[in-house]
């Protein structure tokens, strides 16, 4: 994995936007691309913005992991900030380690496992509503069921009435995220244009509901047990012994409301098409489910019970990550596998180009669910897979994810099968995270 040259391989163009139009097109498949065409490590402009593409899990790790103090998140995330403000998304260096710390409670193994219920009961709900033969958006019904459980579970609240309003502001914030990764973007981001106009829109409406959490909270007083209680009670008893403002709790709050529903929903959406195109993957799972939960709401306690059901949604997400992208800007010139990633370059790794690579998962685009055994787990690198990130800024919700992965998948399977809608292709748009493109029109099956 060493090379005699400092300068990585990667396309060449007369054009300085050469790029743009194919990136814009269709990110995910530039970079398969790419590293298809030129190997793994690959650099490559964007108008005047120098990036490198990593494809190899010693590159990951290094990037993310063992020199993570060389990078910084990348420019996307960064003008993130205007939504997000400082939260642990977008924070850096000492403030994000003290958010982290403060955050981190919340996401203990005895705090998530009192949100199985809430999960279940959610799920549940969603079960009885459905009407045999019914077509749905399940990307739709995804997001407002994950959308009422980040609100309960994190915030204690119920949203659900607001979920099309807020369903909405989020799809305008992740299209601008999109826009905003463009060259020279940051010259026209604070002109009155129709994209900036609805993301100022929709981080009005998100912020509405936030600080009316924070405020409602506050008057209480009470510690409720969720993370917007111990968000406003935290003290860094490690550090200054301060405590959150406000703002602070806004910015925490808000990263945590988006990227607490959004990944998930995204993750099961694809888990419902891919069990959808493999019916002996949809027979296995349904057969763990009918010996393993006998007719009752699943718990967590039961998670050990359901191995296959945990490895269909991992599968499901090696395949469609739902952060499908990861970027980091080098602040000094950093050296990956022999070659220089120059300072100021914006280093990429794609779980989607990774998790798709043929050297650690073959037949790549089949669906495979037993790929995960622990016996095939402990056979491949420990970064060809890593779609919660990896290092200090791997995502804090993770457990909370995987749970709640699960347990949904599970609640509903037990009473449905779910099909594609006859004449619907599933395509991917990838955003911030992997949506799916148009939605997923899919048949409620009664089992």
């Amino acid at each position: 994995m060493t090379a005699s040259r400092q300068t990585p391989p990667g396309p060449r163009h007369w054009l300085p936007g050469a790029n743009i139009l194919p990136f814009r097109r269709n990110p995910a498949a530039f970079f398969a691309r790419l590293a298809r065409e030129h190997g793994d490590i690959v650099r490559f402009r964007m108008g005047p913005r120098r990036l490198t593409l990593l494809n190899h899990p010693d590159y990951v790790k290094e990037v993310l992991v063992t020199q993570a103090r060389h990078f910084l998140k990348g420019e996307a995330l960064q003008r993130g900030k205007r939504l997000l403000g400082e939260g642990l998304l977008t924070s850096e260096g000492e403030f994000h380690l003290r958010q982290r710390r403060l955050a981190q409670p919340a996401f203990h193994h005895s705090r998530i496992a009192c949100y199985a219920e809430v999960m279940a009961q959610y799920a549940e709900r969603l079960a009885g509503r459905w009407q045999d033969g019914a077509r749905v958006d399940v990307s739709r019904e995804m997001m407002h069921l994950t959308l009422a459980i980040v609100a309960r579970t994190l915030f204690g609240a119920g949203v659900e009435d607001e979920a099309d309003d807020i369903g909405r502001a989020m799809t305008d914030v992740l299209e601008i995220f999109s826009f905003l990764m463009l060259p020279f973007s940051q010259l026209v981001e604070n002109l009155p244009l129709p994209p900036v106009r609805r993301f100022n829109r929709a981080k009005a409406r998100l912020d509405t509901t936030i600080f009316r959490l924070i405020d409602q909270r506050r008057a209480d007083g009470r510690d409720h047990g969720d993370l917007l209680s111990m968000l406003l009670l935290a003290q860094d008893t490690e550090g200054d012994g301060g405590q959150m403002t406000t703002q602070q709790v806004r910015d925490e709050a808000i990263t945590l409301f988006i990227a607490g529903h959004e990944t998930t929903a995204n993750a099961l959406t694809w888990t419902w098409y891919l069990l959808s195109q493999n019916p002996a993957a949809e027979a296995r799972l349904h057969t763990e489910l009918d010996s393993s939960l006998c007719s009752k709401l699943p718990a967590a306690s039961d998670l050990p019970r359901l191995p296959y059901t945990e490895m269909v949604f991992t599968e499901s997400m090696r395949l469609y990550p739902p952060a499908w992208a990861i970027g980091r800007r080098a602040l000094r010139d950093v050296e990956v596998g022999g070659y220089v990633i120059p300072r100021g370059t914006v280093a990429i790794v794609s779980p989607w180009v990774m998790h798709r690579d043929a050297r650690f998962f073959p037949e790549p685009e089949k669906f495979l669910p037993e790929r995960w055994t622990p016996e095939a787990r402990a056979a491949r690198p420990r970064f060809s897979y890593f779609p919660f990130g990896a290092g200090p800024r791997q995502c804090i919700g993770e457990p909370f994810a995987w749970m709640e992965g699960v347990l949904l998948l599970a609640t509903l399977a037990r009473r449905w099968r779910l099909r594609l809608a006859p004449g619907h292709s599933a395509e991917i748009h990838p955003l911030i995270t992997l949506r799916p493109k148009n939605g997923m029109p899919m048949i409620l099956e009664r089992r």
